[in-house]
């Protein structure tokens, strides 16, 4: 039977989602095929073995259980990544699936260390998550690939301290408002804030800088948030096209998680064929571009008014709770859950298989 570690939490502003979409997999993992072992990570960066129930790690409870049974029983519970002392990670699992999302989890790091101390894991390689990861990066590469994308203007906060009126001034003549400024590191809609006039660009840009010191300032779209999900590492596979019709203004942090199923996802999308075609095309391509692997959610928007497609982003490690859309968009094309959690796991042997043939 598989070790398959199921790591959540972790440093990042995500933390939160990052539970709520882990509980949601363990719970749908097949137990009769994987040996599941939690391993759970502190907004402080602490890795912690956990064996108590998923309504823990979701309502965050998990650490206080991890970190009683650690004094109970350190030899058993302490965890030493590169096996320093404790248990080793390479000798708890045989695989690794990480629900980590934003910095610390989907931007390459923990990548790298799977790689460096040679696990298999689920989910785009380095190169893939960092560039996912990064809004400006990723951009940048599908701009270059000649894939559409909108209009848009990238700093950081070094440059805008020497010269932010300057910068505040190029935003205000290249773009139209509303703007939409956020942290190009971060993921689930967290530090975004939408700007309707010049005075309301410095705070959000001060906002921003929260999260990231690389800030991304996108023109408003008058549009319609369609989304795909995409499964494979060298021939991918693109279900069919979700829209998203929001709870509030735009599709923010609350909106996603916490509103209680009151955003609407329609699936599939009210959309003429011909645009959900492109929309899967154009998700193929950006997959392929960015080198991701395993599994990812892509971002798109159309313009109402003329029905343009451009790229917004993709997520290689979308939210997998219950409201999100990646999983049902794969239920739709008739995978299950469980059979969707397996598929991630023999695409992630696979590319292991593949890297280490060489």
């Amino acid at each position: 039977m598989i070790r398959l570690g199921v790591l959540f939490g972790g440093r990042s502003g995500e933390h939160e989602i990052s539970l709520m979409s882990a509980a949601s997999v363990i719970n749908a993992i097949d137990k009769s095929k994987y040996e599941v072992v939690q391993i759970g990570i502190t907004r402080e960066g602490e890795w912690y073995l956990y064996e108590g129930p998923t309504e823990r790690i979701e309502d965050g409870s998990w650490e206080k259980e991890a970190k009683a049974a650690l004094a109970a029983n350190p030899e058993k519970y302490s965890l030493s990544v590169l096996g320093c002392g404790g248990n080793s990670l390479k000798q708890l699992i045989d695989f690794a699936l990480p629900i980590l999302h934003g910095p610390y989890g989907e931007d390459g790091t923990i990548q790298g260390m799977f790689e460096m101390i040679d696990i298999p894991y689920g989910g785009s390689g380095v190169t893939g998550a960092a560039l996912t990861m990064d809004k400006i990066l990723a951009k940048a590469v599908c701009e270059r690939a000649g894939l559409p994308v909108g209009p848009y203007v990238a700093l950081t906060i070094e440059d805008y301290k020497q010269r932010g009126p300057q910068l505040l001034q190029q935003i205000d003549s290249e773009l139209r408002y509303p703007m939409f400024v956020k942290p190009s590191n971060m993921g689930s809609s967290v530090g975004i804030t939408k700007v309707r006039a010049k005075e309301e660009l410095e705070e959000a840009i001060v906002n921003a800088a929260k999260y990231d010191r690389r800030i991304l300032v996108e023109e408003g779209i008058d549009c319609r948030e369609l989304e795909t999900a995409v499964l494979g590492n060298f021939h991918p596979q693109v279900s069919c096209v979700g829209e998203i019709i929001p709870s509030s203004e735009f599709y923010d942090y609350k909106a996603k998680y916490f509103d209680g199923g009151k955003s609407k996802l329609c699936i599939p999308a009210d959309i003429p064929e011909e645009k959900a075609e492109e929309v899967r095309e154009i998700a193929a391509k950006a997959y392929k571009v960015l080198d991701c692997c395993g599994y990812a959610r892509v971002d798109f928007f159309m313009e109402k008014e003329t029905g343009k497609i451009l790229l917004n982003e993709i997520n290689s490690i979308p939210g997998f709770t219950k409201y999100s859309m990646f999983p049902l968009l794969w239920e739709k094309e008739g995978i299950s859950y469980p059979e969707l959690i397996e598929r991630i796991v023999r695409l992630g042997y696979e590319k292991y298989n593949v890297k280490n043939s060489r």
